[in-house]
């Protein structure tokens, strides 16, 4: 039962999990450092389909001594936030919205779940996403639930492709404030890019 769930989400995991290689200079990495006034914190997001309610993606935002995003096998991008493998720097507010932004729209919205933690545990999470490489097509609820699993206090989140059930285990930890955002824009948001593109960059809208 488990093996046909799966061959049936399969091609909405690959619609929204798209590989990409890249790996930015050391001097782009080091200008976009970012670092927020906030407490340390992981903060999951999961894009939900509207219709039905499967999980098509994840990715994880994570702030310790610079705000970062893991966003494994994604499809959204910034020149002001630089990438290695998955791994975006630079996520100012401004560019924590516009990947919001990019992936709410008429079919799907998106789940945030924020959790403060330790700056040790935060900085274990960069750690462990900056190690983890590039992900391949459809493996980007694996990859989160790697990483999150092996937190210390996230021993609960069970490692699993399904986007869905990481949301669900995240949504029982202690203390986790959970977000929905919707969105009204068109299903092919390929534009979204080109405007969140011709934004300056900006730390504090």
């Amino acid at each position: 039962m488990r093996r046909i769930a799966f061959s049936l989400l399969l091609p909405l995991a690959l619609a929204a999990c798209g590989a990409e290689r890249v790996w930015a200079p050391d001097d782009a990495v080091q200008r976009a450092r970012y670092v927020s006034a906030e407490p340390p914190s992981i903060t999951l997001y999961t894009v939900v389909r509207k219709l039905g309610g499967e999980g098509a993606h994840s990715g994880i935002l994570i702030n310790g001594s610079q705000r970062v995003m893991f966003d494994p096998a994604g499809t959204w991008h910034h020149p002001w936030a630089p990438e290695r493998n998955d791994l975006h720097y630079g996520i100012t507010e401004k560019m924590r919205k516009f990947y919001i932004d990019y992936h709410a729209r008429e079919t799907y919205d998106v789940i945030e779940q924020k959790i403060y933690v330790s700056p040790e545990v935060a900085e274990a999470a960069f750690r462990r996403a900056t190690a983890y490489g590039a992900v391949n097509k459809a493996f980007c609820g694996s990859s989160v639930s790697d990483i999150i699993r092996g937190l210390p206090g996230f021993e609960s989140i069970p490692r699993t492709f399904f986007p869905n059930r990481i949301k669900s285990a995240f949504g029982e930890l202690p203390g986790v404030q959970t977000k929905l955002h919707e969105d009204g824009d068109p299903d092919n948001n390929s534009g979204v890019l080109l405007v969140q593109k011709g934004a300056l960059p900006d730390s504090d809208s």
